[in-house]
């Protein structure tokens, strides 16, 4: 039953919008009762938290196998898994909704994606800050936890408003992590982006 009713929720939520479903529409597709849906789910947010963590455990584990890639590269290994990010939105159809509908200033959907710490966020900056310490080693603690948020929180930003193409971003973004990565183990962990810079880049969705 709870996969009959996510389904639904993922057709109409790719179909409508998020903000136009409704769960007597959701339990209407899904052949079940409404207070089913209130029952597996809690409420109408509940059910859409579920349908982003869903679609969140698709995306992780597609970033965990471009992570994994190329063993010994980490720079075309962090831009692959930035590249797939960046172009699932044209690819996942819940994810481009999603997305087109943020960029017309719609869809309440996407703090699920984009403002809560679960999923995303957290584990994301935990699969991404995992993979810096292990092929990083020589880098300083402070600098894998800022590059892993950085990393994150700009990816999604272009995500949703993009400023080139998806193989220049994640070129771009790639970039810059990695040089953060490189400076911090060769001077003494003395970090080539300072944190006020990088809240820079997180807010506007540039690099340098």
């Amino acid at each position: 039953m709870r996969r009959r009713i996510l389904n639904a929720a993922h057709e109409l939520a790719c179909s409508s919008g998020w903000e136009n479903v409704s769960l007597a529409e959701v339990a209407l597709l899904a052949e079940v009762s409404r207070p089913s849906v209130y029952k597996e789910f809690g409420n109408r947010a509940g059910l859409g938290q579920a349908l982003v963590t869903q679609e969140s455990g698709h995306l992780l584990r597609g970033v965990a196998e471009r992570l994994e890639s190329t063993p010994g590269d980490t720079r075309s290994a962090l831009e692959a898994a930035m590249l797939y990010v960046l172009t699932e939105a044209q690819r996942n159809p819940l994810v481009s909704a999603v997305v087109s509908a943020a960029r017309r200033g719609s869809d309440s959907l996407l703090p699920y994606l984009t403002a809560r710490p679960d999923p995303v966020f957290d584990e994301g900056q935990a699969l991404l800050g995992e993979w810096l310490r292990v092929n990083h080693r020589d880098a300083d603690a402070e600098d894998i936890e800022l590059a892993a948020d950085m990393t994150v929180r700009m990816t999604i930003s272009h995500l949703v408003l993009p400023r080139w193409d998806p193989p220049s971003t994640a070129r771009r973004l790639s970039s810059l992590v990695l040089a953060l990565m490189d400076r911090s183990a060769t001077s003494g962990a003395q970090p080539a982006v300072s944190s006020a810079h990088a809240e820079a880049v997180t807010e506007n969705g540039r690099t340098p």
